[in-house]
This record gives C-alpha cells, structure tokens and sequence, in this order.
C-alpha cells in the first residue's frame, strides 16, 4: 500500500524564507528526509534501525 506522504518542516531548518529547509514526513516504517530545494532527492530509511540507533546513543549518553 501506497502512503502519500506530509512534508513538515524539520525545527533545525533556518527559518528564513528561502529554500534552506530540511523537510521530514514518516510512513509506519519509514522516515524519509529531503531538502526543500531537491525535493525530488529522498534520504529514506526504516524505523527499525533508526530506533535502534537513537536507543544506542540515549543509553550511552546515562552512562556518561
């Protein structure tokens, strides 16, 4: 099944009014990334190892 996906604006963006925007939208599974001025070029990559990446480094961060 096909997900349409909705771009939002990433808060690490400048904020300026010009195409300096990274953009993020999520399907279940996937987490896609795109600049506002190549929209056509996508980062995509599944939840999973994202998750398991992001848990990695919270606990190496405890640790600290």
């Amino acid at each position: 099944m096909d997900h349409v996906l909705h771009w939002q604006k990433s808060t690490f963006s400048d904020g300026g009014d010009g195409n300096t925007c990274v953009e993020l939208a999520a399907t279940p599974t996937t987490l896609h990334l795109r600049e506002s001025d190549t929209p056509h070029t996508q980062l995509t990559i599944s939840t999973a190892p994202l998750t398991h990446l992001i848990r990695s480094i919270k606990s190496a961060r405890s640790h600290t």
